[in-house]
C-alpha cells in the first residue's frame, strides 16, 4: 500500500462513526468519475490529483463533508450546485441530508474537464 493510500485509510478510520460514511461516499463518487487518478493526501485531507497541480480536496468536518476547491461550473450545473456552495471555491454536504453523489460525479468529472483544457 502507498504511503498516500495508507494516509487517506488512517485519514477515514480516524473520522467519527456518523461522518466516514459520508465521506467515504463522496470519496468513492470523485474516483468514480475521475477513475485512475492518483490519489495523494494534501493538507490534512484525501485529495483525487486531475494533474500534479491541481487536486479535489475531500474532507469530513462535524457537520459536513467538503470539497475543495470548486471553481465556477458551467450553467446548468452551476445552479445544481448553489445549494451546497459553502463559499466561492467549496461546496458542502450536510450529513443529515442525503448527499446527491450524482453530482458529486458529474462535479468532479468537469472539474477534469476544465482542467485538462486549461493545462
Amino acid at each position: 500500500m502507498s504511503s498516500a493510500a495508507s494516509a487517506i485509510d488512517q485519514y477515514l478510520a480516524g473520522l467519527p462513526e456518523a461522518a466516514r460514511p459520508h465521506v467515504v461516499g463522496v470519496l468513492d463518487a470523485v474516483r468514480a468519475a475521475i477513475p485512475g487518478a492518483e490519489e495523494r493526501f494534501r493538507y490534512g485531507m484525501p485529495a483525487i490529483m486531475l494533474d500534479d497541480r491541481y487536486a479535489i480536496h475531500v474532507a469530513g468536518w462535524k457537520r459536513h463533508v467538503g470539497i475543495y476547491p470548486v471553481s465556477v461550473l458551467p450553467e446548468p450545473l452551476e445552479t445544481e450546485v448553489a445549494p451546497y456552495r459553502a463559499a466561492r471555491d467549496a461546496l458542502n454536504f450536510l450529513y443529515r441530508d442525503p448527499i446527491p453523489l450524482e453530482l458529486v460525479q458529474r462535479v468532479a468529472a468537469e472539474m477534469k474537464r476544465q482542467r485538462s483544457t486549461s493545462s
